[in-house]
């Protein structure tokens, strides 16, 4: 089915993986060899085999992909060419009131190892509140080189996603004035939508603030380089998982595409560590929803193309200075919770909105979407009726 939308096509699109595809996931899972805990302490090493074992083993004999597949076929999927490469996006339509005012287009970019599924909650609560005159368009595109969506012809950065979240807002989906909000990677592309069109972009929302690294015109003040000293310490106890995949990405994902048991580990790994669950996985994920995520990334393959953004990191430039309004909703993990307001003041000269709910990790999305949901609305309610 064609969709004409702006000067751009626009191709519906249907999720489906083949049964060869699923039926030799079930031959590897039953096949998985499992290491033994390097430390006594549950999970200090890592993931506990203990859990991965009985993750591995529910999702080769528990785990019903075809019901996790229709559920995420209940939402409309597209695909369109943007910048020669495809890009896949959800898209819902508000609920507006009859005779009501359009609802706010809001494009809504999620992270790693994330995918499209982290705002699907948020998006129904966005597309059809209670009152109608609070709903939005809501899209949510994959990010290059994550499940459907094709990587860049050139370097993964977050100001080149910038530009095609820009391209497909404007010209294929034909909007002229749309809100941003993102989280982690989709944090750094929300705020560098921010900075290069103003004249397109409402207003900015981010659950991870990116910094400004520039202090050679007003040094760190003292709370300032405390968080920063604070962010160092924990970085060399968690950035190995990152160390690897910017200097050798190539040899990490050859293990990850052949052995489905490692990609969940490597995934949930960071689902554990960087989410608001107090060190319990399952009061956050529970193994439906981490399989399904799992199963997108086995059956595209793109484990290995997810991580060019890290090894492209270094040809990120620094964000410009933000001038369009701009909101944060803190994330509630070791790398953000205690970021203090000014960090964020140095970059956007019009943040209208600050808030630490104490509550929603990196996947705050996922993890609070209610939550979210209401950020969103007091944030961009003003600026909706502002146009």
């Amino acid at each position: 089915m064609l969709l004409i939308e702006g000067i751009m096509t626009v191709n519906a699109f249907h999720i489906s993986v083949s049964d060869d595809v699923l039926g030799d996931l079930r031959a590897r899972l039953n096949r998985t060899l499992f290491t033994t805990a390097s430390d006594s302490v549950f999970w200090a090493a890592g993931v506990d085999p203990g859990y991965l074992r009985e993750l591995v083993t529910y999702w080769a004999d528990g785990f019903h992909w075809r019901k996790a597949e229709a559920a995420l076929n209940a939402f409309p999927h597209y695909v369109a060419e943007v910048a020669g490469r495809r890009v896949h996006f959800v898209r819902l339509r508000g609920n507006r009131a009859e005779g009501g005012p359009e609802p706010l287009p809001l494009v809504l970019t999620h992270g790693w190892p994330s995918s499209f599924m982290e705002m699907l909650r948020v998006a129904r609560l966005l597309t059809d509140p209670a009152d109608p005159a609070d709903a939005f368009d809501v899209v949510i595109p994959s990010l290059p080189g994550f499940l459907f969506s094709e990587l860049p012809r050139g370097p993964f950065t977050r100001r080149g996603v910038a530009e095609i979240w820009h391209s497909l807002m404007t010209e294929t989906l034909g909007y002229q004035r749309f809100g941003a909000f993102g989280g982690d990677i989709g944090g750094g592309v929300t705020q560098w939508l921010g900075a290069l069109y103003p004249g397109e972009v409402a207003g900015i929302h981010v659950t991870s603030a990116v910094l400004t690294t520039d202090f050679s015109k007003q040094p760190a003040t003292a709370e300032e380089q405390a968080y920063l000293d604070a962010i160092a310490a924990y970085d060399e106890k968690d950035q190995g998982y990152s160390e690897i995949m910017w200097t050798r990405p190539d040899t990490i994902a050859a293990a990850l595409m052949d052995s489905p048991a490692g990609l969940v580990a490597w995934i949930i790994d960071k689902y554990r560590d960087w989410s608001d669950c107090g060190g319990d996985l399952e009061t956050r994920w529970d193994k439906d929803t981490i399989l399904t995520v799992a199963t997108l990334y086995w059956a595209t393959g793109t484990i290995g193309s997810s991580f060019r953004q890290y090894y492209d990191y270094s040809l990120n430039q620094p964000v410009p200075p933000i001038t369009v309004p701009a909101a944060i909703t803190l994330s509630n993990e070791p790398a953000y919770a205690n970021l203090p307001r000014s960090l964020t003041e140095r970059l956007c000269s019009d943040l209208r909105h600050w808030s630490t709910p104490g509550r929603g990790g990196h996947f705050m999305a996922h993890e609070e979407p209610e939550q979210v949901a209401d950020e969103i609305r007091t944030f961009f309610g003003p600026l909706k009726r502002s146009r």
